[in-house]
């Protein structure tokens, strides 16, 4: 065991963060904790770290052992480039370095006892420096560099002018070089692109410490730990195993809860009648019968019923009106900034009922074409449609859609003035604001608030297509797992831009990724996504030299890279397959069901002693058999 915490208790006034909680990390072990927003994740992280105070309870790393600890906001200003910054986290080696170098130089002008024990010394620091990948320290700053998503044209900027983001990766490479025996990382894939969200959890899988990790990204959580640490309403509950496994128990564990706070209601209300019918009998013996009852009654401990967290979302999405078929059509879109291309004449179609997700690198312009669709921004050239009776409701990961100026409830009833104050109120509850705080003005609200107000707006706009911008950002596990059963129950069509790989995995049903410009399609979630990622996008990962090049790559069967049509078809056989499974298991229940009823009317005297009737029978079994035989083999090959 590498890190224990013993009865920790943490309370900020009134409200409780942690109440006589315990949990444990052993070495090298992998662990999450998760919680709803506010439930006191991130101040657990920083009681471990003794950057605040607890109220009791004993916190213990083993002795020796050294933390390093990853906060969501980092304000460097060393004045140092990325690069540099990151190489202090190796300074104990470059320090060491310098030394055999220097130990190098004064062993040419000694001799005898010196010579022999400088000598030794200069052993023990070469064992040391190779010991500790000395001679590659320089290579694996690249590589971590690279794979927290900095180009090497990056390496030279100073830290002083990047973004909140581009800090927090600088910050997380550096903790990532010092190795230290165990990791506390808060968020750490929130300013990550895809890419680089792999190669962290590649990283981490395979780090020789111990991790415990905050964070909302469920696919992350499941790839990475075996160990999963929750907390909820002050209670601290260690599951083994992944997200996944986490998430089947918790709900088993609740609908235990349930099942056994229903049959003990069953049993009162029960007991309740028995009493009620006995004292109306209104005889001595029965009321004594009646009392011992009720006195049997007050003794049982009662079960509290288990209740849905408090602060979840309530909401459901329904377009008010069916668009055609042909919901978007885009055709020979481009767009630059500053000259440098982020897509050039793109082409594709989205049909209505389509769940699309479109993913790709930060900053390759997934953002930039939502904005054009929803006319913020022009495009360079090219066009897009919408179809008939298409009505678009867009959510803003920036929330411009939203008046700063406003207070929450104004800005609904602006936008909605034929909704009662009852219905606005009843639609801000549904989305965790009540009482005063419906007054809240939009510019104090923080941004996980700004999302749950533009998702309200959203849901009464009761448009046919959504166009969403990372609409899981500030959301919790919990709410994200509400939105997703939203957007699968939504029967119109859906367009978004997600880094949430479990959220793309829950609610598309087709991705398309922007690489070196343009589009590939993948009809299927992000698992499919990821199983036909490297064939399909083989002609996208160098650029062609020329145009026939780009052509030859493009229409090359053998790199797999399918035409929109064919991916069609391809969908159109498997549903074909599904289809003709299923009608083979009915067919065969028929007949296996019906051999059984053969079975037991050739055990009936009437059917016995009728010799016809018994040849119909077995001729009709026979007849069965043999297609029975023909059936399960087409079950083998359309199952597999």
């Amino acid at each position: 065991m590498i890190l224990a915490c013993h009865n920790l208790t943490k309370s900020f006034g009134e409200q409780v963060i942690v109440n006589n909680g315990s949990f444990h990390i052993e070495d090298r072990e992998k662990a999450a904790l998760v919680g709803v927003n506010g439930a006191g994740k991130s101040t657990i992280l920083k009681m471990i770290m003794l950057e605040e105070p607890t109220d009791g309870g004993d916190i213990i790393l083993t002795k020796g052992r050294t933390i390093g600890y990853l906060a969501q906001h980092q304000s460097l200003q060393s004045g140092n480039t990325i690069f540099e910054e990151v190489k202090t986290a190796k300074s104990e080696i470059i320090e060491l370095e310098k030394q055999i170098r220097a130990t190098e130089l004064e062993l040419k002008n000694l001799e005898g006892a010196e010579l022999d024990a400088r000598l030794q010394a200069y052993h023990r620091m070469t064992a040391r420096f190779e010991n500790e990948n000395g001679y590659a320290y320089q290579s694996e700053l690249i590589g971590v560099l690279k794979g927290l998503g900095f180009p090497e044209s990056e390496f030279d900027k100073s830290v002083d002018t990047l973004s909140g983001g581009q800090k927090t990766r600088v910050s997380l490479g550096k903790l990532l070089l010092t190795k230290p025996d165990i990791l506390l990382l808060d968020e750490p894939t929130n300013h990550l692109d895809l890419n680089s969200i792999a190669w962290l959890e590649t990283y981490l899988m395979n780090y020789s410490g111990a991790v415990l990790i905050v964070s909302h990204d469920r696919y992350f959580i499941n790839r990475v730990v075996t160990k999963v640490v929750e907390i909820d309403n002050g209670e601290l509950c260690m599951f083994s195993g992944n997200y996944k496994d986490y998430a089947m128990k918790k709900q088993q564990i609740r609908d235990a809860k349930l099942k056994e706070y229903m049959n003990q209601q069953r049993e009162i209300k029960h007991q309740e009648a028995v009493i009620e019918k006995l004292r109306s009998f209104n005889r001595e013996k029965s009321i004594r019968r009646a009392d011992s009852r009720a006195h049997m009654l007050e003794k049982i401990e009662r079960i509290e019923k288990p209740v849905e967290n408090k602060s979840e979302l309530h909401f459901s999405l329904e377009p008010s009106t069916m668009s055609g078929n042909d919901v978007l059509t885009i055709e020979h879109l481009s767009k630059s900034f500053d000259h440098e291309p982020l897509f050039k004449d793109i082409n594709f179609e989205i049909k209505r009922g389509e769940h699309v997700a479109i993913i790709g690198d930060n900053g390759t312009g997934k953002t930039t074409l939502l904005k054009i669709l929803n006319e913020v921004l022009p495009a360079d050239s090219g066009s897009f449609r919408l179809g008939s009776n298409v009505h678009i409701g867009y959510y803003d990961q920036e929330h411009h859609v939203l008046h700063s100026d406003k207070n929450i409830f104004d800005e609904i009833s602006d936008d909605y003035p034929t909704l009662t104050n009852t219905q606005i109120r009843n639609t801000l509850a549904a989305f965790q604001f009540a009482g005063d705080d419906v007054y809240k003005m939009i510019h104090d609200l923080s941004g996980g608030e700004r999302g749950r107000v533009s998702l309200a707006k959203l849901m009464l706009s009761e448009a046919n297509f959504l166009i969403l911008d990372e609409p899981t950002n500030h959301l919790d596990i919990t709410s994200k797992e509400i939105l997703e059963k939203a957007l699968n129950d939504y029967t119109g069509t859906l367009l978004y831009v997600s880094h949430d790989r479990y959220f793309i995995n829950q609610t598309s049903s087709r991705i398309l990724e922007l690489v070196n410009h343009n589009f590939v399609n993948y009809i299927g979630n992000y698992d499919y996504y990821l199983e036909k990622k490297e064939e399909l996008t083989a002609a996208y990962t160098q650029a062609p030299e020329s145009a026939q090049a780009a052509e030859a790559a493009v229409s090359d069967k053998d790199s797999s890279k399918l035409t929109w049509q064919e991916q069609k078809e391809q969908q159109a056989q498997e549903r074909k397959r599904q289809n003709d499974l299923k009608k083979t298991e009915v067919r065969i229940a028929l007949l296996e069901t019906r051999n059984d009823e053969i079975d037991d009317l050739m055990l009936r005297e009437e059917i016995y002693t009728n010799s016809v009737k018994c040849q119909e029978l077995a001729h009709e079994k026979t007849a069965n058999h043999t297609e029975l035989e023909s059936l399960y083999e087409t079950w083998e090959t359309l199952a597999e």
